[in-house]
């Protein structure tokens, strides 16, 4: 890998201090800090093609230096790590400083598979549960195996769906014993620890800006969003206020449709707290999150969140516009006036409402009838849209294969069709199929009677809606289960699953018909086991 200075921290003033030791860090958008060594490195699963494009290959990755490098025990030459300070809301309340608790920054690598010598792409390197660092408040800065396999797997997975993500480089066993209780319960027990190398173009977060704004930094907010329009926003040419304007609504934009993209295949957070939100529109902080399985808008995978349940499935719009509020509050000091940051946050509404409608218009296979129709058939796909999230409700439906299949379904001519002949191929998504029946049976019965005719509107044929279908909706996700059975496994030192798993979802859009075990409703056994449809924040 090829270190270089990244012009972008070097922009930022740093913690006058040098310091691992938890504290305030008043002044300082980073704190220059020390990896702790682990006790015996081994390198568990490498992405080798992110690390061929680095200038990595596969015969460097078992050397001892690249192991080094990728666990803490050895250094970069002429780079200083250092950890992030940031502040941010959780659960609604503001929590003041946080910062990188356990997450530090090697420094900016250059790809080297598509840059220029003008226009080289930097990475910054980061290494998650490293030790503390001034930000970790009570906690020790390390993670746990469980829930690094559990980032390392759904930040490829999420590459590979097209969702806009930070990356993972490599996933590290340490060596040493790391205490977390798992559920909150004062049930804590020693579990393997990991370290997982991730990378983004920068991991700068909405806290970033909330921290120095609440505490009147005027001028160190001006530094910090000036650096980021330049570097990282480029195409704004405003200078001043009308830049961050510019820069906020960029944001705005970018948001919506990350959010999007996370309800197209049914991926929920899980901790949508300011600090966990990118401005780059990125998937950050992959901690108790989850995949719908029975189609349910109140589901939240966060034992945390379960009273509240702020951060479900179909809250996520509502939480990320509530999160772009905050950022408008931490930008109005340097913006000066409410118009257009408002302007902003309608620019994300109106993103969200048209960019959400053209999503489920595709994943249903109606998205030329909707480009091409006039107001009633566009106001009837709507309708159509509406009622399916209704009726998906009635049994539990699973979300992934319900939208797989529903590219092949067909109508029946039979004047009396059996159950299974009504649904075809959707009839594998219904957990409960003995419940397809009466008022439910109804509504279903209706909702494919009114795709049937708007599918003989649009008048496609079958191959092409069929192939535009299953370029949006995945045959194979992440599912809880699935990564739970890789941690367990991986616990007893047996990580072909990771691998195994890994490997499939690169692939989430293509059949892989030898990997059709995968392509299941979860089993009885995971529907109430922790690790499946039980996860905190502990890590």
């Amino acid at each position: 890998m090829y270190f270089v200075a990244d012009p972008f921290i070097e922009s930022l003033s740093k913690d006058p201090s040098s310091s691992n030791r938890p504290r305030m860090v008043p002044h300082g958008f980073y704190s220059e800090v020390t990896p702790k060594q682990p006790t015996h490195p081994k390198l568990i699963h490498a992405n080798s093609k992110l690390f061929k494009a680095l200038g990595v290959f596969k015969k460097e990755l078992s050397d001892a230096k690249t192991i080094g490098l990728l666990s803490g025990q050895l250094l970069p030459k002429e780079r200083s790590p250092f950890a992030m300070n940031y502040g941010g809301h959780q659960f609604g309340q503001w929590a003041g400083q946080l910062g990188d608790g356990r997450a530090i920054h090697l420094g900016s690598v250059e790809e080297r598979s598509n840059s220029t010598a003008s226009h080289p792409k930097l990475w910054q390197l980061q290494l998650k549960g490293a030790g503390p660092t001034p930000y970790s408040r009570s906690a020790d800065g390390f993670a746990v195996l469980r829930s690094s396999i559990r980032e390392y797997l759904c930040s490829e997975a999420m590459q590979a769906l097209g969702v806009p993500t930070t990356r993972v480089l490599s996933l590290v066993g340490t060596g040493d014993q790391v205490l977390r209780d798992v559920m909150y319960n004062g049930n804590p027990k020693y579990e393997p620890g990991a370290i997982v190398a991730r990378l983004a173009p920068n991991f700068i977060r909405f806290g970033s800006f909330e921290l120095p704004a609440s505490r009147d930094q005027k001028t160190a907010l001006k530094e910090l969003t000036d650096a980021c329009i330049a570097h990282y926003f480029p195409e704004i040419k405003y200078k001043g206020p009308k830049a961050y304007e510019a820069f906020f609504e960029e944001v705005c934009k970018r948001t919506a449709s990350l959010i999007i993209h996370w309800q197209r295949v049914g991926f929920v957070h899980g901790v949508l707290n300011t600090d966990n939100m990118s401005i780059l529109g990125l998937t950050i902080d992959y901690g108790p999150y989850g995949w719908l399985e029975p189609y349910d808008p109140d589901w939240t995978p966060n034992t945390t969140d379960a009273a509240q349940r702020r951060y479900r499935f179909g809250n996520q719009s509502q939480v990320g516009l509530w999160n772009l509020y905050q950022l408008a509050n931490a930008l109005y000091p340097i913006v000066g006036e409410t118009t257009a940051l408002e302007a902003g946050l309608d620019a994300y509404k109106e993103a969200y409402e048209k960019g959400y409608l053209e999503m489920m218009a595709k994943k249903v296979g109606l998205d030329l009838l909707l480009k091409k129709g006039d107001k009633k058939e566009r106001n009837a796909i709507q309708q159509l849209i509406s009622t399916l999230e209704n009726t998906l409700c009635l049994t539990e439906t699973d979300m992934t294969i319900f939208f797989r299949t529903l590219a092949n379904w067909e109508t029946t001519s039979e004047k009396d069709p059996q159950i299974k002949q009504i649904f075809g191929t959707l009839y594998k998504a219904f957990y409960e199929p003995k419940e397809l029946q009466g008022s439910v049976l109804r509504s279903w019965k209706l909702w494919l009677a009114s795709y049937q005719e708007l599918l003989e509107v649009q008048g496609v044929a079958d191959r092409e809606r069929q192939q535009s279908m299953n370029s949006v909706n995945p045959k194979y996700v992440l599912r809880n289960y699935m990564a739970q059975m890789a941690i367990e496994a991986a616990e007893q030192e047996d990580y072909s699953m990771v691998h195994s798993l890994f490997e499939l979802l690169q692939k989430p859009y293509e059949e892989q018909v030898s990997q059709e075990r995968w392509f299941a409703k979860r089993p009885d056994w995971a529907k109430n086991k922790v690790g499946c449809s039980q996860l905190s924040c502990s890590s």
